[in-house]
């Protein structure tokens, strides 16, 4: 089944979407914009665990390929990534990534050979100082902690050559916090300077100071799930490879307290439930996760209230119609607000054989503010576009044995006035290769048209 959680994960800071930008392999969505497609949410392995992973599986030293478009146009977007060190104990590991981008390389050989008059020993020394141009490198250095099995302490640091400025990053991660008899809630405390985040416009947005500290509870049987956070914004939002628009107001500087509760629902028509005979290799699905032919509806209903503790600066200028809306509308010291979702899901095939296994459809309507919504319809205005419904249609296919074929849409829906066609906001298409070693393990190469981005990870149970 899609994800449930995202409506409420969508209302705070720390929900973490792919991206190439940086080495760790994820930026943070902006709260309030409207739920990213599941194809955009990040793994839950660390970036450099994923690379030890697939070593230790393929027995190789592993190189990623990327696509991440910079503000310098002559290093290009293609780039390649790797495991360049790696120590372990039972407590503790510390890794080191490095990135490197061939394009202004190999352009810069090749002109200084081309112009070249006669291929002599400064011809040698101009085309050698290129292969030491510290722009064609980035390097990054995570350091993890294990207090316990529940409790750990992440310490993260990335310099990117063409930017003087470092990003380093610290995160507490308390699983099953025992504290005040609150066993099934996780405790997460991150702060990062500067944290990037990425908006349901594709753009980036460097904070210069970030601070988070949430607490969640898990999923309990009635359906319920809770979430409580604090966070603080501090120094003014700066939009990466790009000088159009102006931040959202969730970005801007403040401190803010927010809670949030939701219900979700799964009704099942049909479901097939029988599991593989023990020993017989010809039915072990390839992903456990998508073994389970059925067809359901299922919906979540949510609601958010937010204190803004400390107000920061507004922003007046403003170089589109839209981004004017957004930067000089007031934000609000305290509201609340509602959010939902309803879907269905349907799948033939049980993942096992080499052909013709899975299909398997996912629709799902997110409404991410009731409110805006509500103001939306009654106004008639088209001031805030990030108020409509988006519509998100998941589609896998399976191509051969373990490789699936998978398109994430998310369309934008204007108050059911649908004059100009469905606008498709986001798309997403990726190709997986399921791992039977890892139950649900899968390596999963994607790419985004609109961002221009792509990358290669590992997701290990998940959807």
């Amino acid at each position: 089944m899609a994800r449930l959680r995202t409506g409420i994960e969508s209302a705070f800071w720390d929900q973490n979407v792919a991206s190439p930008q940086c080495h760790d392999g994820w930026a943070k969505s902006v709260p309030g914009d409207p739920f990213p497609v599941e194809a955009s949410v990040a793994s839950k392995v660390l970036r450099p665990q994923q690379f030890s992973f697939l070593q230790n599986e393929l027995r190789l030293p592993i190189v990623v390929p990327f696509l991440s478009p910079t503000s310098s146009k002559d290093l290009g977007s293609f780039g390649l990534q790797a495991l360049l060190l790696k120590l372990s104990s039972h407590r503790w590991w510390l890794t080191m990534t490095g990135q490197f981008r061939p394009r202004k390389l190999i352009v810069g050989v090749k002109n200084e050979i081309s112009n070249a008059e006669e291929f002599d020993l400064s011809t040698v020394k101009d085309v050698a100082k290129h292969f030491i141009d510290k722009a064609l490198l980035s390097f990054g250095l995570t350091f993890q902690y294990a207090f316990s099995p529940l409790t750990s302490v992440l310490f993260g640091l990335e310099g990117h050559g063409e930017k003087a400025r470092l990003r380093s990053k610290v995160m507490l991660y308390q699983k099953a916090w025992n504290l005040l008899q609150l066993p099934q809630h996780d405790l997460t405390v991150e702060v990062a300077w500067p944290q990037l985040f990425l908006d349901h416009k594709g753009k980036y947005w460097d904070v210069p100071e970030s601070l988070s500290v949430d607490l969640a509870s898990l999923l309990s049987p009635s359906g319920l799930r809770w979430r409580v956070g604090l966070h603080k914004n501090g120094g003014n939002p700066q939009q990466v490879n790009a000088t159009d628009g102006n931040p959202p107001l969730s970005l801007q500087p403040g401190l803010c307290l927010k809670g949030a509760t939701s219900y979700e629902k799964i009704k099942y028509f049909w479901r097939d439930k029988s599991t593989a005979e023990e020993g017989n290799e010809e039915v072990v699905p390839y992903d456990v996760r998508l073994n389970e032919p059925h067809s359901a509806v299922f919906g979540v209903i949510g609601g958010t209230f937010t204190l803004w503790l400390r107000n920061g600066r507004s922003f007046s200028s403003s170089n589109s119609t839209e981004d004017l809306g957004v930067s000089t509308s007031k934000r609000f010291e305290y509201f609340g607000d509602l959010f939902g979702s309803v879907g269905y899901s349907f799948q033939l095939g049980k993942f096992t054989k080499k052909y013709g296994d899975l299909t398997r459809l996912d629709a799902r309507l997110d409404i991410s503010s009731a409110s805006e919504y509500a103001k939306k319809i009654l106004n008639s205005s088209r001031a805030d576009a990030s108020a409509s419904p988006r519509l998100n249609l998941i589609i896998q296919q399976q191509v051969v044995g373990p490789i699936v074929f998978r398109a994430d849409t998310r369309i934008a829906l204007e108050c059911f006035a649908l004059k100009n066609g469905l606008p498709v906001e986001d798309f997403i298409c990726s190709l997986s290769y399921s791992l039977k070693s890892f139950e649900s393990g899968k390596v999963v190469a994607w790419c985004s048209p609109k961002r221009k981005e792509g990358m290669v990870e590992l997701r290990m149970f998940e959807f």
